[in-house]
């Protein structure tokens, strides 16, 4: 059943909530989004805008200043890479939950320009339900449905519980489990990959020569330093944990465009069935324990498949270098 607004804002807050509005336009986020942010603001808790540059100059000069009101940089928030974000609201949540408040945020998730990029993104609308699952986070999604291609609306109704509109709240009849999502999330194509590769092992025996050989060639493609570096850990790293967690024989091959790297890793082992994996660190904040491999790679690349092939597992990077 629907429940009103008002209902709402008088009920305690348990857990992490996400919310999905589907706008025509920016004109409608106001009536939604206003209401929701200055009940957090009535109460003293922290009330936080993630939005494009105009709609949260918008929102701030409708609920007036207040010390509790958090505008984030769009940018900041929402970089090219999901475990940015998924970071910054763990650490705004827990924060704030140490000195007894919760949060409420209006987010507008940055898809990218391709659907390479959505995918990604929506990756992320999934795994935040598992990121914050039991922090005191109540995240109101805005989609523009008049901007956003017709694949990304239709993936925010598979990752979103709960709907709402200016009037009310109500469960989602669409939504998926996030495991269950993100599993039947097709494989993103690479066309690199149906070129003829750069480098090929078949059996990698030589990490130290094989460290050198991958820092030749990306050294060799002229792209910035920062991310050839970047994309060189992300290959020792993934590289080491094919040995380490999977088995041999391990095997890689390297694509390369001007502007654009792909690498496939694959062991041997007995894989790994978890889509959750290296969207944070496997132990959280005990890094001493390890485990912070994925998570780096998702961090230093801008695109991370994990690919359970049955036969061993297959980590697929790729990146631009310009």
């Amino acid at each position: 059943m629907p429940e009103t607004w008002a209902a709402l804002d008088t009920a305690p807050q348990r857990g992490h909530r996400h919310d999905l509005f589907l706008s025509d336009s920016e004109a409608d986020v106001p009536a939604v989004a206003v209401p929701f942010l200055r009940a957090a603001l009535d109460a003293g808790d922290l009330a936080v805008i993630a939005t494009s540059d105009r709609l949260a100059r918008d929102l701030a000069d409708e609920l007036g200043p207040d010390d509790q009101l958090l505008v984030m940089a769009h940018s900041d928030v929402y970089r090219s890479r999901t475990p940015a974000a998924l970071t910054a609201f763990r650490k705004l949540a827990d924060e704030q939950a140490a000195e007894g408040h919760r949060v409420r945020v209006v987010g507008e998730t940055q898809f990218g320009p391709t659907p390479r990029h959505w995918v990604e993104w929506e990756r992320y609308e999934a795994i935040v339900n598992e990121a914050l699952r039991g922090r005191s986070l109540w995240g109101l999604c805005v989609f523009d449905t008049s901007r956003l291609a017709d694949e990304v609306v239709a993936a925010g109704l598979r990752t979103h519980p709960y709907l709402v509109d200016a009037q009310q709240r109500w469960p989602n009849p669409d939504y998926q489990q996030p495991a269950d999502f993100l599993r039947a999330l097709p494989v993103p194509d690479e066309p690199l990959e149906r070129t003829e590769p750069l480098l090929a092992v078949d059996d990698v025996s030589d990490f130290i020569g094989l460290r050198h050989t991958v820092g030749r060639l990306l050294g060799s493609l002229g792209g910035s330093p920062d991310l050839v570096e970047d994309l060189h850990l992300a290959i020792d790293e993934m590289s080491s944990n094919a040995v380490r967690h999977g088995g041999p024989p391990v095997a890689l091959r390297l694509w390369a465009s001007p502007d654009r790297v792909v690498c496939r890793i694959k062991d041997s082992g007995p894989g790994m069935d978890d889509p959750f994996a290296g969207y944070g660190p496997a132990h959280g904040a005990d890094l001493s324990r390890g485990g912070m491999g994925l998570w780096l790679a998702r961090q230093l690349c801008d695109h991370v498949d994990v690919l359970d092939e049955g036969a061993g597992l297959t980590v697929r990077l790729a990146t631009t270098l310009r």
